[in-house]
């Protein structure tokens, strides 16, 4: 079973090769392999999927923390973090199932990227088993080309952090009944001094 590592590391040279490194001294495949950097320019976050059972994991875990430019390792959890894929999918079509093609697309929420009489390219986002559907259902049509990002892991918000945020914002918004009163409009001297010279040349 495919279990997905998350990992905080230092934004260096070389880094990458030592995690890639570590997994293939000690066998194991690495199924997909995603790197980009975070909100920090100085960290990068390395997310990947392995096949290995529940030891297996926790071994390369105590392993990876042992690397100096690691700065965290986090094993996937279900129940605590979300797994998206995203995949750029060229289609073969011609003229007369054009129509099918685009129905099977709305079908998985596959958006269009790139057309050209002869085929389509759409961008499909969710879970790793719709990719594979789409790709099933889409086969029959020929596929052109095949890119994939691999598995991304984000954590998910908590109860306690979603009661946070509603204090915060009822916090923020002003009470109506500490608002001062607006002043009611009094007539200027100036205006007043206007009137009473109507009243005496009346």
């Amino acid at each position: 079973m495919g279990k997905i590592l998350s990992l905080l590391v230092e934004n260096k040279a070389g880094v990458l090769s030592r995690v890639v490194g570590l997994f293939s001294q000690r066998g194991y495949n690495i199924g997909s392999l995603n790197v980009a950097p975070t909100q920090d320019p100085t960290m990068s976050r390395i997310t990947l999927e392995m096949e290995t059972d529940e030891r297996g994991t926790e071994q390369v875990v105590k392993q990876l923390n042992k690397l100096i430019d690691v700065i965290k390792v986090t094993p996937f959890n279900p129940s605590q973090h979300l797994a998206r894929e995203m995949a750029l999918i060229g289609v073969r079509v011609k003229e007369e199932n054009r129509n099918e093609v685009l129905a099977i697309s709305k079908v998985f929420r596959a958006r269009v990227v790139d057309a050209s009489p002869q085929s389509y390219t759409f961008e499909v986002t969710g879970q790793s088993e719709k990719i594979d559907a789409f790709i099933s259902n889409v086969r029959v049509y020929g596929i052109r080309e095949v890119h994939r990002t691999g598995k991304l892991a984000a954590s998910r918000g908590t109860v306690r952090e979603s009661k946070r945020l509603s204090q915060r914002d009822s916090r923020e918004q002003p009470d109506p009944h500490s608002l001062s009163r607006l002043p009611e409009d009094k007539p200027s001297t100036n205006n007043a001094s206007v009137m009473e010279a109507k009243r005496s040349h009346g």
